[in-house]
């Protein structure tokens, strides 16, 4: 009976800041919650409530979603569903900022409904922590008084009478002496005296918290002190016991209590004769079977409410999860689709800036080649040509030897550049390169015999030293077509200590007479310039063998 009272106070508490903070509110639903609540159509209200939540939460309205859970837990403590009460509390707190003195009013609330929910379900210890941090924020006298009385009813509960006497006497001090809380705080203290000494006469104390709440017209706390004087009365006085119940009986049927009603009917069972306590046995029985059934379905209807809810939201939450997951992957296709657009441009404009410039580089390549070519030919072989013809138009007795010496001369130097000048491609195989060079000597009359030449064999020599080689190679391939009538010529690649060993033969006929003629003495030239070595052995079995070494 009282706890309900705590209850319906409240919810007009948050009813009147509602009122207050938002008194054109744009949630319609909202507004009919509190219409069911006034009317006492829980289940109207609790429907409303739960609305009226989501649209809040959709709106970004935290505070607003905090206040509708804060009222739905109220609902579900009167109903008996007090586990559903504690948590839907617990959730309404974590809409709540405690630092915004505006949210404080809700977090008391939700405080003492969980104090009242555990004090339903006789975790009283639990509940006296809950109300200790509802009073470590209260800021007005209302919710303190609040507070202040339903820790006390529960250490009443708990038969500590001293601490439950010492809260009450302590609310007497903040309350007016001629108003309902004054009223209120005197017939619970009064109660717990009685309690805790049967020899004590609270009807002092109630008769004054009466005639106050006769004042006030406070119907509510009429139905207490009639519950409160009638359960003095039964053993001492069932005449008096009597009269209070029929009072309380009349009383919690205006204020549309079922359950002071319950009450008032069982005293009256036993006070009443035995037609009387029949006939209100019958009543009793028939109201506490609806009143059972309302709230069993209530609570079914609550759970129900708050199961389709919670479901909706979480098929609301997946879709838009799934929604957001196949935009994600709409967005990165779409951007890989776009950064691979682009890079195949960009590669695209690459390869054509780079082809470009390649062959940019390969005519100036060709025209820098051409200009060496032109240099040289001019310096040494068309002024040497020059002298000798010089000397063919003013001497009147002509050396034929000297003449074809400067002649071959001149013919070597041409051969030279041209072998200068071979292309040789640094970015392919020289392996293949040199492979192909060797090779284009062979013919039906000249079997080539390459061996160990391969890439592996090459690594770590350079470009320059590659192309020393590659020329040398060259002069042995054209002496051996032009002079060594040879055909077999065979020439062996090998690496030992990091040197580089190339042993070349063939069956020619050799070379009689080791001179500068035929390019010899340019090959060792290259040779020497690459810190190798060269050596030609004509006297081994009629085969030409000459062996070169350098190193990697």
């Amino acid at each position: 009976m009282i706890k309900y009272f705590t209850l319906f106070l409240f919810i007009i508490l948050c009813s009147c800041s509602k009122k207050q903070t938002n008194q054109k509110s744009t949630n319609i639903y909202y507004d009919k919650a509190f219409e069911s609540l006034a009317n006492n159509e829980y289940y109207n209200a609790f429907i409303n409530f739960t609305i009226a939540k989501d649209i809040f939460i959709r709106q970004n309205d935290s505070f607003s979603a905090g206040k509708c859970l804060t009222n739905m837990a109220i609902l579900q403590e009167k109903i008996g569903d007090n586990f559903g009460s504690q948590e839907t509390s617990l959730q309404a707190n974590l809409f709540f900022k405690e630092k915004d003195t505006s949210h404080k009013q809700y977090i008391i609330a939700n405080y003492n409904s969980l104090g009242l929910s555990n004090y339903n379900l006789k975790n009283f210890n639990k509940a006296l922590l809950f109300y200790d941090n509802a009073l470590a924020l209260v800021q007005d006298s209302i919710s303190k008084y609040i507070s202040l009385n339903n820790k006390a009813n529960t250490y009443r509960e708990l038969e500590k009478y001293d601490k439950a006497i010492e809260i009450y006497e302590s609310i007497l001090k903040i309350t007016r002496k001629d108003n309902t809380e004054h009223a209120r705080t005197l017939t619970n203290l009064a109660f717990t005296k009685w309690l805790q000494n049967p020899k004590y006469n609270p009807i002092p104390e109630f008769q004054k918290a009466l005639n106050i709440r006769l004042k006030e017209k406070d119907r509510w706390g009429l139905n207490s002190s009639y519950a409160h004087i009638a359960d003095y009365y039964i053993k001492n006085n069932q005449d008096s016991a009597l009269f209070y119940s029929r009072k309380m009986y009349e009383i919690s049927k205006k204020i549309n209590s079922p359950d002071d009603q319950i009450e008032a009917l069982q005293k009256l069972i036993t006070l009443e004769n035995s037609q009387n306590s029949k006939n209100y046995f019958q009543v009793y029985q028939k109201l506490n079977d609806s009143l059972q059934t309302a709230r069993n379905k209530a609570k079914n209807q609550f759970a129900l409410i708050r199961y389709e809810t919670e479901k909706n939201k979480a098929d609301f939450l997946k879709a838009k999860a799934e929604s957001t997951e196949r935009q994600n992957k709409i967005t990165v296709r779409n951007i890989a689709l776009i950064v691979a657009f682009f890079i195949l441009i960009g590669f695209y404009i690459y390869l054509r800036k780079r082809q470009k410039r390649l062959q940019q580089e390969k005519l100036l390549e060709v025209k820098n080649t051409e200009l060496k070519i032109s240099k040289k030919v001019h310096d040494k072989v068309a002024n040497r040509i020059y002298q000798l013809m010089s000397q063919v138009e003013n001497k009147e007795v002509i050396d034929k030897d000297a003449l074809l010496f400067g002649l071959e001369n001149a013919y070597e130097t041409s051969r030279d550049i041209s072998y200068e000048n071979k292309d040789i491609n640094e970015n392919q195989s020289f392996s293949e390169q040199l492979y192909n060079m060797l090779n284009s000597y062979s013919s039906n009359a000249v079997k080539f015999i390459p061996i160990g030449n391969n890439e592996k064999l090459w690594e770590g020599v350079s470009f320059q030293n590659k192309t020393e080689v590659y020329l040398v190679l060259q002069e042995l391939m054209t002496n051996m077509k032009k002079h060594s009538q040879a055909n077999i010529v065979s020439i062996k690649f090998s690496k030992d200590n990091s040197r580089i060993n190339i042993s070349y033969t063939d069956n020619g006929i050799g070379i009689k007479n080791l001179s500068p003629k035929n390019g010899l003495q340019n090959m060792e030239n290259r040779i020497n310039a690459i810190n190798g070595t060269i050596i030609f052995d004509t006297e081994t079995n009629n085969l030409l063998k000459i062996n070169i070494s350098f190193p990697v």
